[in-house]
């Protein structure tokens, strides 16, 4: 093997990506399996994660590829089966059979423990300010089940699954709005707040596992087409107008966060912005 420093980190480990079947997480995907990863991918849609694994087949259709690509459904919103989906989804991740060829470190009971864990799910954005009549609680419990508690619920079970050494990492996904929230986004800015605060706290708890968040800015992903919003070109380029370099974020561009998250051993309780220089505007 070649002795390179950085390229080499994550030849030989296992990834899960929670919320990797489109946007960021597909990105996250990509350059995890690029950098020699196995790559476990998970959504709540059969569709999504069958669609998701099919994409990734034909950007890397050599068998050094596919051989460490799979997938597997994990409903993160529903609260009565949350912890079981989670479990469920751990024990697939960590099955010796996930992948053709099994390395890693095994448990006597034959678990592949994973590497590195990333979560970048979350539930379809409907923007409401408080002062709306549907802002209830039931839309406040709803927007929160999949990124906060769904989160929460990962790390609880995480040790179990997971290498115990610095060399592991989870990582969350809060956003930029949380610093900076426009009209609408309150709601959206509490919880990335809450995961901020989630992470670094899992930080202390989870140690020697290393855990930290990425906080993207507005990203050009397929939610944007969920918005509860009548003009949605006009939204875009108003993110667009609010960074410094002009631009609307890219997912290829902001997995290198999650990569570098990944890869650094020394960074835990971290908190990595990409946002176009967002808060400098």
């Amino acid at each position: 093997m070649s002795t390179h420093i950085s390229t080499n980190k994550l030849v030989n480990t296992r990834v899960l990506i929670v919320g990797g079947t489109s946007g960021i997480g597909f990105s996250v995907a990509r350059v995890a399996l690029e950098h020699g990863a196995s790559i476990i991918v998970a959504s709540s849609k059969p569709e999504k994660v069958n669609s998701a694994i099919a994409r990734l087949k034909s950007f890397y259709p050599d068998e050094e590829h596919t051989n460490r690509i799979a997938g597997t459904v994990c409903n993160l919103a529903d609260r009565a089966t949350l912890e079981a989906n989670v479990v469920s989804l751990y024990n697939f991740a960590t099955a010796p059979d996930t992948f053709p060829n099994t390395q890693g470190t095994q448990t006597p009971d034959g678990k592949v423990l994973l590497d590195h864990v990333v979560m970048t799910a979350g539930d379809a954005l409907g923007l409401r300010k408080p002062t709306d009549p549907t802002f209830d609680v039931s839309y406040i419990e709803s927007s929160g089940t999949v990124r906060f508690i769904g989160s929460l619920i990962l790390a609880k079970h995480a040790p179990t699954y997971m290498r115990q050494a610095p060399s592991s990492s989870m990582t969350f996904t809060s956003g930029v709005l949380a610093t900076r929230p426009a009209s609408g986004w309150t709601l959206m800015a509490a919880s990335g707040s809450a995961i901020e605060g989630m992470a670094r706290g899992l930080a202390v708890d989870l140690a020697p596992i290393r855990v930290n968040m990425v906080s993207p800015g507005a990203v050009l992903t397929e939610i944007f087409g969920t918005l509860e919003t009548d003009n949605l070109e006009k939204m875009i380029e108003m993110f667009r107008s609010q960074t410094l370099i002009g631009e609307i974020g890219k997912p290829e561009d902001v997995a290198e966060a999650y990569l570098y998250a990944m890869k650094d051993r020394f960074l835990t309780g971290g908190f990595i912005g990409s946002n176009g220089g967002m808060l400098l505007k």
